[in-house]
């Protein structure tokens, strides 16, 4: 395969409803050039057949992070990519080396007789081994604050790459690592349990569940709530966001919410137990993911957000009614232009006098990034109005020799854009994460990954790749009335986004061309 080759299964059978052909049985190598793959089936299971360059390999056909059909993702640079939510498999190891995705994939037997090439299952399936990168022995003590996306992935990659040294994981959440965009979504609807919740533990790492007080630059050491000082010689700040709230009367009170962890998801999933009626406010993509999984619990959801169209600002106009009438199609009420002023436990007043029965209230007002530890120990921070954020390079080293931050506290300069920018997606956390942790093993460089993220609201889902501040202009391919579309944005400057909604595979293509404008990607 070509370094830039970028190409779909078109070769026989896609994946989705159908396994595809079954592999056992043959398939005739000259219809499976160099760079292609097919999507078959082995035991009626999903398997993909490579040709990667010449070498012919097989590997199971179903992403091990949700299970989406590996085959109608693509091929890019000798990984695959899948089309939900764009993780990353190597095709000479099976191992994810892209997040969301840990897991890596199953290998098969492939053999060539007579021009065809046929896949076998072994006694025993065992899934591939990922390639251990050498380990670096100068930095032998890493410490991580934060458990979530980005500290998590950073922990979980070297734990499977060989690290030698020791990396200390250090939380102030109780629960521990777990995928975080379930909270608004599978679990807070009730369709993932809290188990199936749980990421998958980072090897060999040492998880302290405490709060981390204060960095000593000088002396290299994080000193926590526990009275007990950490020391390291990488140390990575993943602390995270906190959600906003709302300076009104009442809402700091009972049966006020927010949703950032998976003690908050549980804290309203007892609450709509008890509840008839529930308010949401602020119709940001939490706010309107929570208002789908309440409504899903047959509660009465009213949205009360200032802004008169959601997700204006970051969709446009079309979009955001769009995703308006997939809620409203679905019982849910909005009182949009309008701000809350006060709530007294069971009526919530609107700046317009109108009043809202509500047993209960949930905060989507958006977050703000968890700085406070990065600016007490004198590393350079963004100020508030522009945005927030610890500066980091192009290495997401801060200020601060060997001390990196990553995920929604990082403002870092984006090759893409052009200049800094602060992101707050999970999936870019955690490819941050394990940006870091790659460094720390030596292989590292300037960070280069597109942000992506989807959002889901009901049946209806969009993915978001690239960034823009302010949109300036669009190119509609599709219909936005009919949910079947994707749009060009483009913003200020160089910043320019692309966005879909049951179109996967131009959201990959776009992905691979954007990430390497002289390759293959269409």
């Amino acid at each position: 395969m070509s370094n830039n080759d970028v190409t779909d299964s078109s070769a026989g059978d896609g994946g989705g409803g159908a396994p595809g052909p079954d592999l056992t049985s043959g398939f005739a190598v000259a219809d499976l050039p160099a760079g292609r793959m097919v999507a078959g089936s082995v035991g009626g299971k999903p398997v993909l057949l490579i040709n990667d360059g010449g070498y012919l390999c097989a590997w199971s056909g179903s992403c091990t992070h949700m299970g989406a059909p590996l085959g109608e993702g693509i091929l890019v640079n000798g990984e695959i990519r899948c089309p939900w939510h764009h993780a990353r498999f190597s095709t000479s190891t099976g191992e994810a080396v892209g997040a969301p995705a840990f897991a890596p994939l199953t290998s098969f037997k492939t053999t060539v007789r007579e021009g065809r090439v046929f896949v076998e299952t072994p006694a025993t399936i065992q899934p591939a081994k990922p390639a251990r990168p050498v380990s670096s022995n100068s930095a032998p003590r890493v410490v991580i604050v934060g458990a979530g996306a980005g500290g998590h992935a950073c922990a979980e990659l070297l734990g499977r790459s060989g690290f030698t040294g020791s990396v200390t994981l250090i939380s102030d959440d109780p629960d521990p690592p777990y995928d975080r965009t379930v909270c608004s979504k599978d679990y807070l609807m009730g369709t993932t349990s809290r188990t199936d919740s749980l990421l998958p533990p980072a090897a060999h790492a040492v998880y302290k569940r405490a709060k981390a007080e204060a960095i000593d630059v000088a002396e290299r050491c994080v000193r926590l709530d526990t009275q007990e000082r950490v020391h390291f010689d990488v140390l990575v700040l993943a602390t995270g966001a906190a959600p906003n709230r709302a300076k009104v009367s009442g809402l700091d009170g009972e049966n006020v919410y927010v949703l950032r962890t998976l003690q908050d998801a549980d804290a309203l999933i007892a609450a709509a137990a008890r509840a008839r009626r529930v308010v949401v406010i602020g119709a940001s993509f939490i706010g309107l993911e929570a208002a789908a999984a309440l409504k899903q619990r047959k509660l009465d959801v009213h949205v009360v957000a200032a802004d008169e169209v959601p997700f204006e600002k970051v969709l446009g106009p079309e979009v955001g009614r769009m995703i308006r009438g997939v809620h409203q199609e679905k019982g849910i009420v909005f009182h949009l232009g309008v701000k809350p002023r006060s709530y007294d436990g069971r009526r919530l007043t609107l700046d317009d006098d109108s009043t809202l029965e509500a047993d209960f209230v949930v905060l989507g007002m958006g977050v703000r990034p968890r700085t406070e530890l990065a600016q007490a120990a004198g590393i350079d921070c963004a100020a508030t109005e522009d945005g927030g954020g610890v500066l980091v390079n192009d290495k997401l080293e801060t200020s601060a020799p060997g001390i990196f931050a990553i995920g929604d506290i990082a403002r870092y300069p984006d090759v893409h854009v052009g200049e800094r920018i602060r992101v707050e997606h999970w999936v870019h956390a955690q490819r941050q994460g394990q940006h870091v942790a790659r460094g720390i093993l030596v292989q590292g460089g300037a960070y280069r990954d597109l942000p992506f993220f989807w959002s889901a609201h009901f049946d209806t889902s969009l993915s978001y790749l690239g960034h823009v501040g302010e949109i300036v202009g669009t190119q509609v391919d599709g219909s936005i009335v009919g949910r079947d579309f994707a749009i060009g944005y483009t913003g200020r400057g160089q910043e320019k986004a692309f966005v879909t909604c049951n179109r996967d595979m131009p959201a990959l293509k776009i992905e691979a061309q954007w990430e390497d404008p002289a390759g293959g990607g269409t």
